[in-house]
């Protein structure tokens, strides 16, 4: 029978699918799953699952959020940078920089 193993790495952290064992019984695809796939790296916890019992659900099933595009919450779909407001915020802070020097210097005047 295989069994599939799925891998959380850190507590609170997603289990991903890390591969499978073929074992005769679920004692022993937990021994099995931990061997093969508990030791290579840090691990937290196992899942372990027999492989008839996953199901899978497709975009052909299941309308998964909608006909509406929503990308723009993805902020992945912001990463352009208008290189102008960059230069503003630059000549900005230049501008602000000559102020606060102008004044240093007016109070340092008056105060002689």
């Amino acid at each position: 029978m295989i069994w599939e193993v799925f891998r959380q790495e850190k507590s609170g952290g997603y289990h991903t699918h890390c591969g499978n064992v073929h074992a005769p019984d679920a004692q022993m695809a937990k021994l099995f799953a931990e061997v093969q796939h508990g030791r290579r790296k840090p691990t937290n916890s196992l899942w372990v699952v027999p492989q008839q019992e996953v199901a899978e659900v497709d975009a052909e099933e299941a309308n998964f959020g909608g006909t509406t595009d929503k990308s723009y919450r993805w902020a992945m779909t912001y990463n352009r940078v208008d290189e102008s407001f960059a230069e503003e915020v630059a000549d900005s802070q230049r501008e602000q920089e000559t102020a606060d020097r102008e004044r240093d210097e007016v109070t340092a005047g008056g105060n002689r």
